[in-house]
């Protein structure tokens, strides 16, 4: 997935009403981004770190800049945007980089399911089971090298677990993908001492048997691309 126009770095001073975040750029200047994030970003919003904002000229978008990402220390990113994990994926459905779902011929993004629900990706494929394929973005890391899942509570979260079980019920495939906007981590585990409700709706959904597979990414100033499987620590 590449950005769409060239990135602007910056400083954060801050980030607050969650969608919000002061940034000074390069030249001086002081503008406010969106910031496309609705969870906690524990270690990710500390004043003073350097941040990378996408402009954009689109009169029905109220802010000129989007946050796209953060500079970590040792020379390793972090992506912010939690909307960028949908379309990573899908590109990698589509160019069939996602080992264990590559038979599938088809790709439906956001189709109606469960209660008042939509599923990210409804898959399908001649002889095949319909899958349906859930995504989220990770990139809390509390410990070197391990990233987690949540990075606060989310009744959502725990409702989707749920209704991937249902669809498994049903004789259907279920999917839960978890993609890691960080390069600085190899492995993944649930952060079950921040939401130990959606710890519990894991664990149901997996005995259900919900599939759980986790990637990680490649991030760059150009874009943020599907890279490769990490280890899953249960």
């Amino acid at each position: 997935m590449r950005f769409q126009t060239t990135l602007v770095p910056g400083r954060l001073v801050r980030r607050y009403k969650r969608f919000l975040a002061d940034v000074i750029l390069e030249d001086g200047r002081e503008v406010v981004a969106h910031c496309a994030n609705p969870g906690a970003m524990t270690g990710l919003n500390t004043p003073g770190m350097r941040v990378w904002l996408e402009p954009n000229d689109d009169p029905k978008k109220k802010l000129r800049f989007g946050w796209r990402l953060l500079e970590l220390p040792d020379g390793h990113w972090a992506g912010i945007d939690t909307s960028v994990p949908n379309r990573v994926v899908r590109e990698a459905l589509e160019n069939k980089l996602i080992a264990p779902l590559a038979d599938y011929s088809n790709v439906r993004p956001e189709v109606k399911y469960g209660q008042a629900s939509r599923i990210d990706f409804l898959l399908t494929g001649k002889d095949l089971p319909d899958a349906y394929l859930e995504v989220k973005n990770v990139h809390l890391s509390r410990e070197p090298g391990l990233a987690e899942f949540p990075d606060s509570k989310t009744i959502r979260g725990a409702k989707h677990l749920r209704e991937l079980a249902d669809m498994r019920a049903l004789g259907h495939r279920a999917i839960m993908l978890y993609l890691v906007q960080r390069t600085d981590c190899s492995r993944f585990r649930l952060a079950d001492d921040v939401d130990t409700a959606y710890a519990t709706a894991f664990e149901l959904a997996q005995k259900a048997g919900v599939e759980v597979l986790c990637y990680d990414t490649e991030i760059s100033t150009a874009g943020v691309e599907f890279r490769r499987q990490i280890e899953v620590l249960i």
